[in-house]
């Protein structure tokens, strides 16, 4: 990448180079039998030379555009792709149900998997280390379900989206803490 910014910056000088060199050569006194043709000053072949050097440098610049658009449409991808991963769903204490922030960010999650109809997903159903560990299990379950349903609902195909459960057997954060528990209680996706 930056060999090639380089050689933008050294087409640029070169072209504004001979531009300069063009526009400074020295005029040409005219004969009035050539004045019509020659009006500007420039003969054939420096008005050719111009008229090449202002086409390569339009067409440098807009190459240097499209790569620059390019470059940002492959940003905001891997940002969506980040944000779709590292975005957990979360859950209250001893529930399955989405809350409406779950269901908000459930909707971005549709969104993305509607724009990148190849990628295939496993909803990961986890819990708090609180209960047993069958009910955790069943709990990851439901959880994991509950978001699967959410995006067959909104027209995500569902044999694009796998659920598993590993109820407290993965946590976030291992501490004994509220703020633990509250990251642990989650549905977390992960791209197949």
């Amino acid at each position: 990448m930056k060999k090639q910014v380089l050689m933008n910056v050294l087409m640029t000088v070169l072209v504004a180079g001979l531009m300069t060199m063009v526009a400074c050569s020295k005029p040409k006194v005219a004969d009035p039998g050539t004045m019509n043709q020659e009006q500007s000053g420039e003969t054939d072949a420096e008005r050719a030379a111009r008229l090449e050097a202002e086409r390569a440098a339009r067409l440098e610049a807009e190459r240097i555009e499209a790569q620059q658009l390019e470059d940002q449409r492959q940003a905001q991808i891997v940002e969506a792709k980040s944000r779709f991963l590292n975005q957990n769903i979360l859950f209250d204490y001893d529930s399955s149900e989405l809350t409406d922030q779950a269901k908000s960010l459930l909707r971005e999650k549709a969104a993305w998997l509607q724009a990148n109809p190849s990628d295939t997903v496993m909803i990961e159903g986890h819990c708090d280390e609180r209960g047993t560990t069958v009910y955790n299990l069943a709990l990851g379950e439901r959880r994991a379900n509950a978001a699967r349903n959410y995006l067959v609902d909104l027209g995500v195909s569902a044999h694009r989206l796998g659920t598993v459960s590993f109820g407290e057997e993965k946590p976030l954060d291992p501490a004994p803490t509220e703020a633990a528990y509250r990251i642990n209680r989650r549905a977390q996706f992960v791209i197949r």
